[in-house]
């Protein structure tokens, strides 16, 4: 039991760390996409440059690629469990 606990404990911090390095990047690659539709000319002009890459990644927080990123946690903890599963009951 405690070998299991063990591998709960480092299993989450191990995803927690993978989890912020993949929001990180993702987050960065939304900002350069933004900044560089801004300096194409397809941003609106009204609020300026800042005021439309912060509305652009407001509306990145609200979007569903944001939300997949939380697949990090879900789709390990279900192939370890499988695994431990299947090795224990087959």
């Amino acid at each position: 039991m405690i070998a299991f606990l063990r591998l709960a404990v480092i299993g989450f911090v191990v995803l927690t760390v993978v989890y912020w390095l993949i929001s990180l990047y993702s987050r960065s690659l939304r900002r350069e996409a933004l900044e560089k539709r801004w300096d194409e000319g397809e941003g609106d002009a009204a609020g300026g440059r800042d005021a439309y890459i912060e509305a652009g990644m407001r509306a990145y927080e609200r979007g569903l690629r944001r939300r997949l990123i939380g697949l990090v946690y879900i789709v390990p903890a279900v192939v370890v469990m499988l695994l431990i599963w299947l090795n224990n009951y087959s």
